[in-house]
């Protein structure tokens, strides 16, 4: 589970740079941020599917993988925001946070 996790959220760290990192680049031509962000996405796939793979071995459902995912993708990326992008993080991000947490337990509820 601490590989799939620790996988998932590297994976997701490059995605989100991939997706996200160039908005603060406004003079750079977008074929150019669309070949850089394929570049990094390259290297979100080289730990994403051995995440998701180490995760099926061992007791996550397709289903889990992807709840799992999107929570990490979430987390990163509100610190990418914040911290990256300069924008500031609402209660409301909070509240939207804490319902997706409620779909993790339903998921991994037995």
């Amino acid at each position: 589970m601490i590989k799939t996790i620790g996988l998932l959220l590297l994976s997701n760290i490059f995605m989100t740079f991939a997706w996200y990192g160039h908005l603060k680049e406004k003079g750079v031509p977008l074929w150019k941020a669309i070949l850089v962000s394929w570049g990094i996405a390259f290297f979100e796939y080289c730990l994403m599917v051995p995440a998701n793979r180490a995760g099926f071995a061992n007791g996550f459902n397709g289903f889990q993988l992807k709840i799992t995912q999107e929570v990490i993708t979430l987390v990163v990326f509100a610190v990418f925001a914040v911290v990256y992008l300069k924008e500031p993080f609402q209660w409301k991000y909070m509240v939207s946070f804490l319902f997706i947490l409620g779909a993790v337990y339903f998921a991994f509820k037995k």
